[in-house]
């Protein structure tokens, strides 16, 4: 079965083929009923039952526990996912490291973290390690040339990704963040800081983009 239509989607079964992995949910505009309704198919179809949802609002979440027992909330990053059954050791050539500049980046981390996992990728974290406290960074230096592919989470000034650009010889995909303040503006002012970055090897996704960090950091790690 190549496409199922349902009214409100049609769910692409072609995924694992075309893009590595089956269809992700993302809950944001959906409603509690088309949100199960789309994971029940993907579970059905997926070897072993899985599938991933992210951005879930606490309805949605509560949802998908009452019909999948087995699904693991990640409350801070908004996802849900069903892990398959049982679930295989991953398959990345090495690891994919989310490191973080605060914790009030965590949110999108966490996002990143559980996407890198279904997707296949053995994950470590480095959290709170921002220029403001540089040391905490430089005494991980250890850590961070051991991973294959570093997936860094900064808002405010957005510095972070070139600190550790310039430390790694490894790909760095930078995630601006909406935190700051005013004049961060919800994020751009980290993004265009990590758009002109002077290391060479960063490569920047959208505001908050946690999913799309580690669904390129997956592909980076399989390639």
């Amino acid at each position: 079965m190549k496409f199922e239509r349902l009214p409100f989607a049609t769910i692409d079964h072609l995924r694992p083929i075309t893009q590595g992995h089956q269809e992700v949910i993302f809950c944001p505009g959906k409603t509690v009923g088309q949100v199960v309704a789309i994971a029940e198919r993907l579970e059905a179809a997926g070897g072993g039952g899985s599938f991933l949802a992210t951005r879930a609002d606490a309805a949605q979440a509560q949802a998908l526990v009452d019909r999948f027992p087995r699904v693991e909330i990640n409350e801070l990053g908004r996802t849900a996912y069903l892990p398959p059954d049982p679930e295989p050791a991953p398959t990345g050539r090495g690891t994919v490291l989310i490191c973080t500049a605060g914790t009030s980046d965590l949110a999108v981390a966490e996002e990143a973290a559980v996407s890198a996992r279904a997707l296949k990728n053995r994950v470590e974290r480095l959290t709170d390690v921002g220029v403001a406290g540089i040391h905490r960074l430089l005494t991980q230096t250890d850590v961070l040339r051991a991973a294959s592919v570093i997936i860094v989470v900064a808002g405010m000034e957005g510095a972070l990704p070139s600190v550790v650009g310039g430390l790694v010889k490894v790909p760095v995909i930078a995630v601006p963040t909406s935190v700051g303040y005013g004049a961060s503006f919800g994020g751009l002012a980290a993004l265009l800081a990590m758009l002109n970055s002077c290391a060479s090897g960063v490569t920047v996704v959208n505001i908050d983009n946690g999913f799309g960090a580690a669904a390129a950091a997956s592909r980076i790690n399989h390639s």
